[in-house]
C-alpha cells in the first residue's frame, strides 16, 4: 500500500496563520476560498481514484531521489495499475526517477534486481532550452529565437520548469540571465480570439495517451487559470504524423512518463512543445470528476502495459 497520510509527505509543507510554504521550493500558498476550493476539488479526486481496484497481478516500484507524493499523477496512475511501493530499489521491479526538477542528472541505483524497469533516467534537462531544441529537431519548427537579434515579439519565461512567469517582449533586446527566449505561438481561439488553448498531452513509454484541452483568457496566457478543461484522446486532436513527433520529442529528452504542453499556432496551423513535465500533477482541477477518473483509468492501462507488459 502507498503511506497517504501522516508524516510522510504533511512534512513537505511549513503551515503558518494565514498561508502555507512548499519547503523544497519556498513558494508560499495563501489560504483563500479559491485555494481552499482547489484542494477540496483535488481530495475528491483523490478519495475516488483511490477506490480504483489495482490490476493484478501486483508489482512493486521504487522512486528515486524522491518519492511520488499523492498530488502527483504517477502516485494514483501507478497505484491503479497494480503497483506497490517498494522499500529498497533492489526490490522492485520497476524504478522511478522521480525528482520535481528542472535539471536532474540522477544515475539508476547501483543494486537493482535483475530484469527492472528504469523510468525516466533518460530526462535529465526540461529547461527551457532543451524543450526548444527538442521541439525543432522532432517537429522542424524553430521555437527558440535569439532576443539580441530576433526583430519582433517573444516570449521571455524562466529556464525553470513550471515556474508560469512568461512575458512578452519586443526584441531586439538584451538578454536576461536565466531566461529562455521563444516565438510567439499564436494559439488563440473562438470568433473574438480572447480564449487560448494548450494540448496538454500525457505520454507514457513515449506515447500519447490523452490530451486535457486546457482554455484561459489570452490575458492569463502564461498562468495555470483555466477557465474550461476537456479531456479527448489524441487522435480526436492530432494527426498521425503529429503524434509520431510528439513520441520523436519524448525520445529527445529522454521522457517515459510525463506530459507535454503543445501548442497549434491558428495562422499556419503547426504545432509546438513549449513545455515538458516528467513529475507532472493532475488531473487538471477545473476537469470534472468524472473525466479525471476516466483519464486515471486510460494512463493506468498505458502504465502497467509499458512497465509490465
Amino acid at each position: 500500500m502507498f503511506q497517504t497520510s501522516g508524516s510522510v509527505w504533511l512534512k513537505d509543507f511549513e503551515f503558518g496563520l494565514t498561508g502555507l510554504t512548499v519547503r523544497k521550493t519556498g513558494a508560499r500558498v495563501p489560504y483563500s476560498p479559491s485555494i481552499i476550493n482547489q484542494v477540496t476539488a483535488w481530495f475528491r479526486y483523490f478519495f475516488a481514484a483511490k477506490a480504483i481496484k489495482p490490476l493484478e497481478p501486483r508489482f512493486t516500484i521504487f522512486f528515486t531521489p524522491e518519492r511520488a507524493r499523492p498530488w502527483y499523477l504517477i502516485f494514483s496512475v501507478s497505484r491503479a495499475a497494480g503497483a506497490k511501493l517498494a522499500k529498497e530499489a533492489s526490490q522492485a521491479d520497476v524504478v522511478m526517477q522521480f525528482e520535481d526538477a528542472t535539471y536532474s542528472p540522477n544515475d539508476p541505483p547501483a543494486k537493482l534486481k535483475p530484469g527492472v524497469k528504469l523510468v525516466n533516467f533518460g530526462c535529465r534537462d526540461v529547461s527551457k532550452t532543451n524543450v526548444a531544441r527538442a521541439c525543432a529537431a522532432a517537429f522542424g519548427n524553430p521555437l527558440a529565437v535569439d532576443p539580441a537579434t530576433f526583430n519582433g515579439l517573444a516570449v521571455e519565461k524562466s529556464e525553470i520548469n513550471a515556474a508560469h512567469d512568461g512575458r512578452i517582449v519586443q526584441c531586439p533586446t538584451n538578454p536576461v540571465p536565466g531566461r529562455a527566449y521563444q516565438r510567439v505561438v499564436d494559439n488563440r481561439i473562438g470568433a473574438d480570439i480572447n480564449l487560448v488553448e494548450d494540448l496538454r498531452t500525457c505520454t507514457v513509454g513515449g506515447k500519447p495517451v490523452l490530451v486535457f484541452i486546457k482554455r484561459r483568457e489570452v490575458t492569463k496566457r502564461f498562468l495555470n487559470t483555466n477557465t474550461e478543461v476537456l479531456l479527448q484522446t489524441p487522435e480526436e486532436v492530432f494527426s498521425r504524423e503529429e503524434m509520431d513527433q510528439i513520441s520523436a520529442f519524448t525520445r529527445e529528452i529522454g521522457l517515459d512518463w510525463g506530459g507535454v504542453d503543445v501548442l497549434r499556432d491558428r495562422v499556419d496551423g503547426k504545432l509546438y512543445i513549449v513545455d515538458a513535465n516528467k513529475t507532472d500533477m493532475g488531473p487538471p482541477i477545473g476537469l470534472n470528476l468524472p473525466d479525471k477518473i476516466k483519464a486515471t483509468y486510460m494512463l493506468r492501462d498505458a502504465f502497467r502495459k509499458y512497465v509490465v507488459g
